[in-house]
């Protein structure tokens, strides 16, 4: 619950877990995480839900702690906090504060995927034995669910669909539909043979993007679908913090249509799309079909707003929904 000033009463911690990835001329790569987690939480409550929570193209873990002044709600992890949910907030390799390797084309969406499943694995170790946070105890009977941002729930996706890690998973601003429409025409005709995608999409990558960390200019469409006229002044002004160079292999790969398409229907799992009414991922009611094994696929459209969920007035009713559905997603799991 917010104190008199309008803030969540949470407790948090930062920390390093390692990626368990070698890559090539560098040392040992580490994941930089914040842990937000309720004020008080009994392990003798209601089962622990914990959210591993990965960020979109060009932003940092910050996307999911927005902070205005005097005012959290903006901040995805601290109104589930308030809710009851521990939330762990990553950087991918190469983004925020994790280790950078020298050659960002070297971080494949596979790469990180791998990297992301062992971060989550020490993550929840910590919990079960009580090392996660000051004043937690060992949480056995622990839940986690996968959030993904844009290319974040990509990499959810991918990493749910080879290591089953999480008892359910939410997608935000993300389809399979991909961005053809930014896309050059050799690598539009990859959609159509996954294997080529794999083959081919760093030597693509290198064409469209010259810089292994590019970053991303400003304008008129992309103001619209990220923020837009809709969107709050405080919220614009907090996300600056969590701009972020891209990564630009796995960019490539989410503008591909049919990225993740086979992955996504190896989804076992219940899975929740939540989408803007003006985002970028396409007709919204085409999404949620990408996921044929799922027992259970749940949707949900904010009005009104753009890409960057947290901006509009509508996500009051994104967390509650996603609360919602995250207790029942767990208990029939």
């Amino acid at each position: 619950m917010p104190d008199s000033t309008g803030l969540m009463s949470t407790r948090s911690a930062a920390l390093f877990l390692d990626s368990g990835v070698s890559l090539p001329g560098e040392g040992s790569l580490q994941i930089a995480a914040d842990i937000i987690a309720p004020a008080s939480l009994s392990p003798s409550g209601p089962q622990p839900i914990v959210l591993i929570c990965l960020p979109g193209g060009a932003m940092n873990r910050r996307y999911f702690d927005l902070r205005a002044p005097g005012d959290d709600s903006y901040s995805f992890a601290r109104q589930m906090a308030a809710r009851g949910f521990i939330c762990v907030l990553m950087d991918h390799l190469g983004v925020g504060e994790s280790s950078r390797p020298a050659d960002g084309y070297a971080l494949t969406p596979d790469v990180l995927a791998r990297a992301n499943a062992n971060a989550t694995t020490a993550v929840l170790e910590r919990f079960h034995n009580g090392m996660a946070l000051a004043g937690l105890p060992p949480l056995k009977n622990l839940a986690s669910i996968g959030i993904g941002h844009s290319m974040g729930a990509m990499l959810t996706i991918l990493q749910q669909a080879v290591f089953r890690q999480h008892q359910a998973i939410a997608v935000l601003g993300f389809s399979t539909r991909g961005l053809p429409e930014y896309l050059p025409t050799e690598a539009k005709g990859l959609a159509k043979d996954p294997a080529a995608v794999r083959r081919e999409m760093v030597r693509l990558a290198k064409a469209m993007f010259r810089d292994p960390y590019p970053g991303i200019g400003r304008s008129a469409d992309g103001n619209q679908l990220y923020a837009g006229a809709k969107a709050e002044s405080a919220g614009v002004e907090a996300i600056k913090a969590a701009r972020e160079r891209l990564l630009p292999v796995p960019a490539f790969m989410s503008m591909l249509p049919g990225n993740v398409a086979p992955e996504a229907a190896k989804i076992e799992v219940p899975v929740f799309v939540g989408l803007g009414e003006l985002d970028m991922a396409g007709p919204p009611l085409e999404a949620p079909k990408a996921f044929t094994g799922s027992p259970a696929v749940s949707f949900h459209l904010l009005p009104q707003a753009g890409h960057s969920h947290f901006l509009f007035a509508s996500r009051v009713g994104l967390f509650d929904q996603l609360a919602d559905w995250a207790k029942s997603a767990t208990l029939s799991s």
